[in-house]
């Protein structure tokens, strides 16, 4: 069980230098020294606020997923925004990106129990995209599982690509430009968004 937060910033520095520690090294690379020295505190003090590296990065995957989850807002009767703006926060957020990807890679892989952070957000998703399909804001031709699952693997397609972004950055702005265009038409194509009446 994770304590409240107390009056210092110890623990806010504590998950500030764990985000740039999970998202270089996942959970298993991450090491709980170098996160209580880029806090600026010792190991003691770590394992004061939180049980140990997976106990930390499940608190810090459920901060992301909220930040996430305010930056893109679903909107089931508009697919293709929402595409839009998860892929637009993962290019500019890469290191989210891969902090996310770790957990996924590594939590429950092991016979550890799952992240309920990510199934009580997919769980939640996935109500919204029932009920626009009962209420036929949205196409029931898929499983709203299976549109959640397209959905984002479409628009997250060019964050999981970093090495084919050029170097340059006024080439990778116009290049992400356009790669953004293409996973709002894929998405448009398989959801398209509703229309008023």
């Amino acid at each position: 069980m994770t304590p409240p937060p107390r009056a210092d910033s110890t623990r806010d520095r504590i998950v500030s230098a764990a985000k740039d520690e999970f998202s270089r090294y996942g959970i298993a690379g991450a090491r709980v020294d170098r996160i209580a020295k880029g806090a600026r505190t010792s190991k003691e003090r770590f394992y004061a606020y939180f049980a140990g590296k997976e106990d930390l990065y499940r608190f810090v995957s459920a901060q992301e997923l909220t930040a996430v989850a305010k930056a893109t807002r679903l909107d089931p009767a508009d697919l293709p925004g929402y595409a839009g703006r998860i892929h637009d926060y993962f290019t500019d957020h890469p290191e989210h990106f891969r902090l996310m990807r770790w957990g996924q890679l590594e939590l429950g892989t092991d016979g550890s129990p799952p992240d309920d952070a990510i199934r009580r957000s997919v769980a939640g998703k996935i109500e919204q995209l029932r009920r626009a399909q009962q209420t036929g804001r949205l196409d029931s031709a898929f499983a709203p599982i299976d549109v959640l699952v397209l959905v984002n693997q479409i628009a997250m397609a060019w964050a999981a690509q970093p090495d084919l972004l050029p170097p340059d950055d006024a080439a990778r702005a116009s290049f992400l430009a356009d790669r953004r265009a293409a996973v709002v038409a894929a998405v448009e194509r398989l959801f398209p968004a509703a229309t008023e009446d």
